[in-house]
């Protein structure tokens, strides 16, 4: 096997420990100076794919080394806005806290927020509205609530 191969297998091994919250394996290879803001195949950084799936201690690691929480995909999102999609509080307030942008635009205008709204998660769209003043939080909180009510009766 080349270099080149042997790379490659190691990107896809540091893209899978961040998918599935094999924090201490990931931190080694880190240690061992594989690039904190790796990137897999659709532009996803190893800070997405572990906030995206629900690794909190994974997250809070790499932002701990350094990772860029803001980076987008190819895609245009952040990791924040996969979170607020995803429902993880506890991941949006550790972005949040580390620099994540609120503001950002994930595409077509949208904001962290709309995510969390159109998913019906009520609990990110208070703490958002609530660390951004500029943002509207009876609208968000009524959408959110109204989505939760359909997606508990489905």
């Amino acid at each position: 096997m080349g270099d080149a191969e042997r790379y490659e297998e190691l990107l896809a091994m540091a893209v899978d420990f961040a998918r599935y919250g094999q924090t201490k394996e990931l931190e080694s290879m880190l240690k061992a100076k594989l690039p904190i803001n790796l990137k897999d195949h659709k532009g996803n950084t190893l800070l997405m794919l572990a906030a995206y799936n629900g690794n909190a201690d994974t997250v809070k690691m790499l932002i701990d080394m350094g990772a860029d929480v803001n980076l987008k995909n190819d895609r245009g999102q952040t990791p924040l806005a996969g979170v607020c999609f995803k429902g993880y509080t506890k991941i949006v307030k550790l972005l949040v806290e580390n620099g994540a942008n609120i503001d950002e635009d994930n595409g077509f205008g949208m904001r962290a927020v709309m995510f969390a709204s159109m998913f019906g998660n009520r609990d990110i769209v208070e703490y958002l509205t609530k660390r951004h003043k500029g943002l509207k939080p009876k609208f968000y909180l009524f959408l959110s609530k109204f989505i939760s009510f359909f997606k508990k009766r489905g």
